[in-house]
């Protein structure tokens, strides 16, 4: 399993998030801020299998707005190996 760390500017969260729950991926989103002028992100939380990597990044793709003259990326995206997932 993988664990996915994605941050992406307020204005794409909806979207993103509706595009990852319509094909059936689960996401947490928490709020964020960063970057030297402290704008607003959302930082999503996504757990995926290994093989689900390249759909996720797809969607973001599809998902997000173009980068702008300030922001220089679509998203930033971490994936994190996770060697052990249960639900309580």
């Amino acid at each position: 399993m993988k664990l996915m760390i994605v941050i992406i500017r307020d204005s794409d969260s909806e979207p993103v998030i509706q595009n990852l729950v319509q094909n059936k991926f689960r996401v947490t989103r928490m709020s964020s801020s960063g970057g030297f002028l402290r704008q607003g992100n959302s930082t999503l939380l996504v757990g995926i299998e290994d093989e689900q990597v390249q759909q996720v990044m797809d969607l973001l793709r599809k998902s997000c707005c173009p980068p702008d003259a300030e922001n220089q990326y679509r998203a930033t995206a971490f994936v994190v190996n996770m060697p052990y997932s249960f639900q309580v």
